[in-house]
Parts: C-alpha cells; structure tokens; sequence
C-alpha cells in the first residue's frame, strides 16, 4: 500500500508539472502570436481599446502576469487572491519616470485589476512595455516573494517574454483611460479561435489532389479522357499556385516582423551603448576631477609640512638662545664672594651696635642699604646655613634710641660670616642652580615673628 500511495504521489506530480509546463508554453506562444497579429493590424489602421487583436494581448499578458501569484495572507491566516499590479508596483517602483504613481491617483481607477490594466495601456503609449518587464525581472528577490515555483515570470521563458515585447515599441497606440476596458470587475478571457489556423502540409495537399482525381476518372467513364486529362491538370496547377502564393505571403510577413524586431532591437542596444558611453565619459571626469583635487590637495599639504618645520626650526633657535641669554644674565649679576663676606661683617657690626645700645638713625638708613644689597644673594643661601633669630629667649628686649622694632629687619638677621656655606660661582654656573624652563630656584623662605 506505501508503494502504490508513492506511485500514485509520482504520477500526480509528473502530471502537474508536465501541465504547469503546457500552460507555460501554450501563454508564451498565444502572446507570440497576439504580438504578431498586433504588428499586422497596426500596418493598416491605429490601435485602441475596441481592436479585438489588443482586447487578446492584454488578456494574454494579464494571464502570463497572474501565473501562479501568491496571495496576500491576512492576519487570521486566510489568503486572499492579489492582483499582478501589487508586484508591477513592488518591482517597478526604483524604474526612472515611473508612472505608478499617477496611476495611483487617478480617480476614476480603484480596484487592484483596474490598476493593472490602466498600467499595461499606459506603458504601451510611452512604448516602454518590455522596460518595466525586464526591470521586474531583474529583481528576482521581489519575484520570489510574488510567485510560486513553475510560474513564467520565475522562470528562463520570461527573458524572451521581454524580448518579444520590444516589437510593440513600433505601434503608436491611442487608449482612452476612462473606458469599459479597465472595469476590474470582468474577468479576463483569452480567445484562441484567431491562432488556431490550420495549415495543410504539400504532402496533404498532393494525396487530396489525387484523390480528388480518382474520384473525378471513376466518376467520369462515360466522358472522354481528353475532357477528364485537362480538368485534372487545371485543378493540380491552380492548387499549386494557391499554395505556393500562401507560402510566400507566410514568409513575406514573417520576414517583415522579424525585420520590425530587428530594428527596434538594434534601436534599443544602440540608445544602452550610448546611456553607456556617456555615463562612462562622466565616470572618466570625475575620476580626472578627483585626481586633479587629490594632486593640489597634495601639494598643500607638502607646502605646509615645510612651512612647518621651517617655524619649529626657528622657535628652537629662538629657544637656545633664549637660554643662552637667560644663563649669561643670571651669571653676571650673580655676587661675588667678597662682597658677601663684606656684606656680612657689616651685618654683624650693625647688629652688636644694636645689642650694646649704639643704634642711631644713620645705622637704620645704612642696615635699610644693606638688604638691598644683599636682596640679590638671598637665594643661594641653604636652609641649613641660616640661622634665625628665633632662638633667642622671648622675653629678650632689642634697646633702641627714638625707633620702634621694625619687624622686616628680623629675617635679615642672621651670621653670614660663613664664607665656606656659600657656594662658589662655579658651582653657581651648573646645571644644579641655574634656572631651567622645567625647574624653578627654591629659596629659603623669609619669616616675620
């Protein structure tokens, strides 16, 4: 029982797919022909919506769009029918100068189907049918999600759809937009009868001939040969030429369709190589212009490098010789040690008048001198060399003559008769003294009591 469910399963797929692929070779080949049939018509007279041969092509292309579309699932799970002018939309919307958006909004056009069929009349006006197609097709990721497996627009049949389609930009079509045509309440129905010709081989025609003229021997015995001879020969000869005239007449107005494909297929590869060419001169501009901004971008960047370095150059001259300025200036008005010891001893001197009661103001103005001369060596004193004077006892009393204690005079007081606690002037010129743009020169601070 499991193998003859699975056989039967195979049969039925076989089935379906050899009739998806009947019904996709019968479409294609019945648009072929409603294709040609169009071209014949419009040698003669204009095309509209009362042709019958139009009426036919737009039921057949709304057949070939419709093959096995999807559709749209609703949030309870159903899935109600779509029309083939949701996936035109979807498709063809990045097309330049679309015209899905005045479709969109024309009034008098409301269904989905009405849409569509607007869309077919007035891509056929602007001659721009198998453009939007073609596009349609290259988005196969909006097509997969249109259609199911086997349908035309899925499959390798699509590109010569396209193709066929070209020989329509030949036709000057004229629709009215506000007909019956576009009522998306009638369905569409594709009439066969106009491509159902049938065409009797030479084969066929020579065996009828025959039979005809035993027909004609056996029923004519009575007759003389003679008679029966020349009208068997007058029906063989006219039947030949009527035959012979169909055939040439076949293969003038296929030699004329092919010559119509033909010219609008070298039109249109001729207007794509020119699209190409000028967008390739424009690609060759812009890459000349960029290399033109690249190069004198470049040069400035070089002009400024070197215009940098030149100013870093003269900042670190200016820096070295502002160092060298600094160092020979701190070095000339440094104090010799003579003057310090001289200095010192007249400190001293000042400051045992002051202790055994021989102050005057003549010793104030000459102690006053005195730091200021020494205001410069202050510096260079070390802590540990400077004695202040709060070591003595507090209850000590300084004796005076019509001057009151001067707080400012109690840090210059101090023994600096120490010549070996200054530093000579060679250690003074290092590095360890001199002032340095990242160091700065300690010096003992002055504290009043």
């Amino acid at each position: 029982m499991a193998s003859l469910g699975a056989g039967l399963h195979l049969i039925r797929r076989r089935g379906a797919g050899r009739s998806s692929a009947v019904e996709r070779r019968n479409l294609l080949t019945v648009c072929r022909f409603s294709v040609k049939t169009l071209l014949d018509r419009s040698c003669f007279e204009t095309i509209d919506d009362s042709s019958p041969e139009f009426v036919n092509f737009v039921s057949i292309l709304e057949h070939i769009l419709s093959h096995r579309l999807k559709g749209q699932t609703t949030w309870f799970g159903y899935e109600s029918p779509r029309s083939f002018w949701d996936y035109i939309k979807a498709a063809c919307s990045k097309v330049a100068h679309n015209c899905i958006r005045s479709i969109e909004s024309m009034e008098n056009v409301r269904s989905s189907r009405a849409k569509g069929r607007a869309w077919i009349r007035v891509v056929l006006m602007e001659k721009r049918l198998s453009e939007y197609i073609s596009f349609a097709l290259r988005d196969f990721k909006t097509s997969r999600r249109f259609y199911e497996d086997g349908a035309i627009m899925l499959g390798e049949e699509a590109g010569l759809l396209a193709d066929t389609l070209i020989g329509l930009n030949t036709i000057d079509f004229s629709f009215c937009l506000k007909g019956e045509g576009l009522d998306g309440s009638c369905p569409a129905v594709i009439d066969y009868t106009p491509y159902l010709k049938f065409t009797q081989s030479a084969d066929s025609i020579s065996s009828d001939e025959e039979e005809m003229r035993t027909l004609g021997s056996s029923g004519s015995e009575s007759s003389s040969p003679d008679k029966t001879a020349t009208a068997a020969s007058i029906f063989t000869e006219q039947s030949n030429l009527v035959s012979k005239c169909k055939r040439f007449e076949q293969k003038y107005r296929m030699a004329l369709e092919q010559k119509g494909y033909l010219e609008e297929l070298v039109r249109l590869r001729e207007a794509q190589l020119s699209e190409a060419v000028s967008h390739n001169k424009a690609l060759q501009q812009s890459l000349a212009d960029a290399h033109l901004s690249h190069t004198v971008e470049k040069e400035q960047l070089e002009y400024i490098i070197l215009e940098l370095q030149d100013q870093l150059t003269v900042l670190k001259n200016n820096d070295l010789r502002s160092r060298q300025e600094l160092t020979a200036h701190l070095t000339n008005q440094w104090p010799s040690p003579d003057a310090l010891d001289a200095n010192a001893v007249a400190l001293d001197t000042l400051l045992y008048r002051k202790n055994t009661g021989q102050w005057d103001e003549k010793s104030f103005q000459s102690l006053e001198q005195l730091s200021a001369d020494m205001s410069l060596s202050q510096t260079s004193l070390e802590p540990s060399h400077t004695l202040s004077l709060e070591a003595r006892p507090a209850n000590t009393q300084w004796p005076h003559q019509g001057k009151e204690e001067t707080p400012s005079l109690r840090g210059l007081c101090g023994s600096l008769t120490s010549v070996a606690s200054y530093k000579s002037l060679a250690s003074l010129k290092s590095s360890e003294c001199l002032a340095s743009p990242a160091t700065e020169i300690s010096s003992p601070g002055i504290t009043p009591s």
